[in-house]
């Protein structure tokens, strides 16, 4: 890209009309003002403290979430500026988010897809077409018709046909007890909120947050609570969740901890796997949940053959957490034995 740069504006460097900083790989355009910047993802870091009016993210889904949402996200508060993202996708990750984004016209954003055939030269359609017979089928979807493949170990199926609630206006309408499944985050991971009806296994209510420090996270839990009447809470106990939990009490909130183990986790995650499958359960079309759930990888340990949950590296789980907690306390929750721990 830096190659191609420079020989674009070869012309006006003789010119005299732009200055190529080399070592900066930066181009400056001293008559507008302007300048045009060539960055690694290798080292997101190098680009805090920076503002621009534009950024063009090539191989988006190979950056990992956090260079963009932690690094160059920042760098278009200053002047209000727009992101291109332009990638391959590389199965369901933070790209494949923010595509769908796009997809349900949330905000500012908008999608465009393109297959390799799309290109009209002759010797791309000719590759296009040899990739067909030599390479597998997963391959040849992902890299050449830019489709978002399922990873090997996928966990939810139909997790899109049951992306069909709608946001209740009015509490008082509910009939069934609110069930709140909470996972527990702060710096690197979120913290979600989930507000389930357990009559109509309808999500009501979802609320997802980073940086924000435990007290405000008390306290916005406690408001859902009061909003709709929550008859339970049940909350993620590991790690920071214990003091948490101990805290919430201590409101008066109808609180309960579960510790996820390598054993409690996978009936669970299982518990929800069903209900998806038979569509036991709804939700609104959040795309941070639906990446998550169509994300969401399996893989079996050889030795003793326990499946173990988990996000694919560089992704999060928060959201399934939160979720299949809400499941498990609407279904399983009253029952005392179904908790590792209880506050």
């Amino acid at each position: 890209m830096w190659r191609w740069a420079t020989g674009a504006v070869s012309g006006l460097v003789r010119q005299g009309a732009v200055d190529v900083q080399r070592a900066e790989r930066e181009i400056i355009f001293p008559l507008r003002g302007g300048r045009l910047g060539i960055y690694s993802a290798d080292n997101a870091d190098s680009v805090r403290g920076e503002a621009f009016h534009l950024v063009i993210l090539d191989e988006a889904s190979r950056i990992s979430e956090e260079a963009w949402t932690d690094a160059i996200q920042p760098t278009l508060a200053d002047y209000g500026g727009d992101a291109i993202l332009i990638s391959t996708p590389k199965g369901k990750n933070w790209f494949y988010t923010e595509y769908q984004r796009g997809l349900a016209r949330a905000g500012e954003y908008a999608s465009w897809q393109a297959p390799t055939k799309a290109n009209p030269m002759p010797q791309i359609q000719r590759a296009f077409e040899l990739a067909r017979e030599r390479v597998t089928e997963r391959t040849f979807r992902q890299e050449w018709m830019a489709e978002f493949v399922e990873g090997g170990g996928e966990v939810f199926r139909g997790v899109k046909d049951c992306a069909i609630a709608l946001w209740p206006a009015d509490p008082k309408k509910l009939h069934g007890d609110i069930v709140i499944g909470c996972d527990w985050g702060k710096s690197n991971d979120f913290t979600v909120f989930t507000a389930l009806d357990s009559q109509t296994m309808r999500v009501v209510d979802w609320q997802r947050s980073n940086q924000v420090d435990y007290a405000l996270q008390s306290q916005r839990l406690k408001i859902m609570c009061d909003r709709w009447g929550a008859t339970l809470v049940l909350a993620e106990s590991n790690a920071m969740g214990e003091p948490v939990i101990e805290q919430l009490t201590r409101m008066g909130l109808p609180v309960r901890g579960f510790a996820t183990t390598a054993t409690t986790k996978p009936p669970l995650i299982e518990a929800l796997v069903v209900a998806i499958e038979k569509r036991e359960i709804s939700y609104p079309a959040l795309p941070e949940l639906i990446s998550e759930l169509e994300s969401y990888e399996v893989a079996t340990n050889r030795i003793t053959g326990r499946p173990s949950y988990s996000a694919p590296e560089g992704m999060h789980d928060d959201c399934v957490m939160s979720l299949a907690l809400a499941w498990w306390g609407a279904t399983q929750g009253r029952q005392q034995k179904a908790f590792a721990y209880e506050y």
